[in-house]
């Protein structure tokens, strides 16, 4: 019995691990996901870019290290235009980075290009 309870406690502990994990990183946005990932409660952040956009690759550190910081408030997403066109035609994506800002299943913002952390962090805030 107490094994069986002490494995019990591994398994759960895991799982938990895991959750954390996965609240600390940006997930992965496709277009068969966005709507599911863009009409969730709270606010949501993804991030539009392509392996070849050098920008792109600038801003992702930035990115995920804002997922670390704002785990559980803020859901962040990375949606690459290449692969998944449909999702960025839908948002008219002209030009990356673009970070679609959604609040309660509504586009609220849109910021585009590589901005520091200094100058996104403030737009991201007012929406939590």
């Amino acid at each position: 019995m107490d094994e069986e309870l002490q494995q019990l406690r591994e398994k759960r502990i895991r799982q938990i691990l895991e959750e954390k994990t996965k609240m600390n990183t940006p997930i992965t946005i496709t277009d068969e996901t966005i709507q599911k990932e863009t009409t969730k409660k709270g606010v949501t952040v993804i991030d539009c870019w392509a392996p070849w956009c050098g920008p792109c690759r600038m801003l992702s550190p930035t990115i995920d290290q804002l997922a670390k910081d704002y785990a559980g408030k803020i859901t962040f997403g990375k949606l690459n235009v290449d692969e998944n066109p449909n999702a960025a035609g839908q948002y008219d994506i002209m030009s990356i980075p673009t970070l679609l800002v959604f609040k309660d299943g509504k586009l609220v913002d849109r910021i585009t290009g590589a901005l520091p952390r200094e100058m996104l962090e403030p737009r991201l805030k007012k929406h939590v």
